[in-house]
């Protein structure tokens, strides 16, 4: 039964992912996650990089499937800290690397480009 529920965590978060321009799995409370969210939330709105329906964070922990998603984000990016950034699908990092690619200007890049499928 685990291995169904993993799998289809596993399809759930992918799902997300590939759906989302910028996908942000968070906790409410985590100094890392707020950074991040800070940063991109410049750039949600209508007329900005990232329209809103394209924007998402999902706060893990009130989830009653967190332990699976946790472990399943663990399995996925190599590590078991909060928050895990993925934009176009492509995972960046968490809040210090969110962080340091906004103030390279690498951020505004990513987002600009086209979501692939």
């Amino acid at each position: 039964m685990d291995s169904i529920k993993m799998a289809n965590v596993k399809d759930i978060i992918k799902a997300k992912i590939a759906d989302k321009k910028v996908m942000i799995f968070s906790k409410p409370h985590c100094p890392f996650c707020l950074m991040a969210k800070e940063v991109l939330e410049k750039y949600v709105g209508k007329g900005q990089i990232i329209e809103p329906e394209d924007y998402e964070v999902w706060e893990i922990n009130k989830d009653s499937n967190y332990s699976q998603l946790w472990e399943e984000l663990t399995n996925m990016t190599g590590s078991r800290t909060v928050p895990r950034v993925f934009v176009n699908g492509t995972f960046i990092g968490g809040g210090t690397e969110t962080r340091d690619l906004d103030s390279s200007g690498q951020l505004v890049e990513m987002l600009k480009k086209k979501k692939t499928a």
